[in-house]
């Protein structure tokens, strides 16, 4: 068989077509997740679960959470499913409770991620943590980005990393924008924890996990490498205390 510069060409055109409907196929299969969990309905009596573990939830509280919590399903779909740490103690909770519902968790996770997303802790950007940070890292930097927000130089915070102060959550974890007007008049500790130190790299000396893997806008010196090296999607087990130094979901798909 005697391959011609033409028959080479088409071949290379057919890969070339073979691999665009792939990457096509791949970015419509992701937005398709991306709606089922924006519209996704909650299993009856989810929410009431929430609201007695925080007596003073009205609905409208509660309907808050839920939506954080699908702020954060959508921030590990973004990030091509990588390692994420979850910033908020009431969308911890809710999300807690939900995988309770043994059957309607696992059947949400395979309709939005394709596979199941194991329980992470909340936890806050802090110095010994690096895995979990930059789990919270990746987090940020996809809600902000879901609401139009800077990372790098934020004037706001997205939902789910306002939530525990807007809800006044008892043990939160209270984010603000820019702390450096704070830390100026002398407020220190690490709290409130500030939206402004997701691009440091001071932290733990590492920015992994700020940007994405298709963005040259990460604001960092690192995005996100190569692939999560978490072992498949498992993380920190079912537990509500604290993470340790393994604690976090995400993975392969």
């Amino acid at each position: 068989m005697v391959i011609t510069p033409a028959s080479a060409f088409m071949g290379v055109l057919a890969a070339a077509a073979v691999i665009g409907s792939a990457v096509l196929f791949g970015k419509w299969q992701t937005l398709r997740r991306a709606e089922f969990i924006r519209t996704f309905t909650l299993p009856r009596g989810l929410l009431e679960r929430l609201e007695k573990r925080h007596p003073g939830f009205a609905r409208k509280d509660s309907a808050l959470v839920s939506r954080a919590l699908r702020q954060f399903f959508l921030a590990y779909l973004m990030s091509g499913k990588r390692y994420v740490s979850m910033p908020s103690q009431a969308a911890d909770d809710l999300w807690h409770e939900f995988i309770l519902y043994t059957r309607e968790y696992d059947a949400f996770c395979r309709r939005a991620f394709g596979s199941f997303l194991h329980h992470t802790p909340a936890v806050v950007l802090v110095k010994e943590r690096r895995r979990s940070n930059e789990g919270l890292r990746r987090v940020w930097w996809y809600c902000c980005k879901y609401e139009n927000i800077n990372p790098v130089r934020p004037t706001r915070l997205p939902l789910l990393f306002a939530l525990d102060a807007k809800l006044n959550i008892a043990n939160g974890f209270v984010y603000h924008p820019d702390c450096e007007a704070l830390r100026r008049a002398g407020v220190g500790g690490g709290s409130p924890y500030c939206g402004g130190d997701f691009s440091d790299s001071s932290i733990d000396g590492s920015s992994a996990g700020f940007g994405d893997a298709g963005s040259s806008d990460s604001g960092g010196d690192a995005g996100h490498g190569g692939s999560d090296g978490g072992g498949g999607d498992s993380g920190g087990g079912d537990s509500g205390g604290g993470c340790g130094g393994g604690c976090g979901g995400g993975g392969g798909d």
